[in-house]
């Protein structure tokens, strides 16, 4: 039991770090919000009758640079969510420090880069795919991990 508890500590080098991607993700998360508002402000794209800042707007829901930063915002959702629950139980697999750190690291990164060449600067794939694969395929390793250290 004790172990556990050293492990979610600061102390712990592997869980400080999970923490820091963890607070830089959810602040990018944060961020994608800000954005997809910022899009509708400036193309004057509402979906809510009262949001509508004239009689003459309508409520729309097709606005193209709108609708992708959603489904970026959508994407992060999916993936960095369950990167939280599960790069937490890795750690308390009390992992190599080495390779829990460059997991992490790959993961916050590979999600910033996906943020960026999906709804920032619209990039050709395979950039987006690239990004996508790297954080799903180190959140996949890290689950297998966690499986394999519970032993059903």
């Amino acid at each position: 039991m004790s172990l556990h508890l050293e492990l979610i500590s600061l102390d712990n080098r592997v869980f400080r770090c999970y923490m820091g991607w963890t607070a830089l993700l959810v602040l990018k998360m944060f961020a994608m919000s800000l954005l997809t508002g910022l899009w509708r402000f400036i193309s004057l794209t509402f979906a809510n009758p009262e949001d509508l800042m004239s009689p003459k707007l309508k409520v729309k829901f097709d606005d193209p640079n709108v609708e992708r930063v959603r489904r970026a915002h959508r994407n992060d959702l999916e993936n960095i969510l369950p990167f939280f629950i599960i790069g937490l139980l890795y750690t308390l697999t009390n992992p190599s420090a080495f390779l829990a750190i460059n997991l992490f690291r790959a993961v916050g990164i590979a999600r910033v880069a996906h943020t960026l060449v999906y709804a920032v600067v619209v990039v050709p794939q395979p950039a987006r795919a690239l990004a996508f694969f790297v954080a799903l395929l180190a959140t996949v390793y890290m689950a297998l991990q966690v499986v394999l250290a519970a032993a059903f």
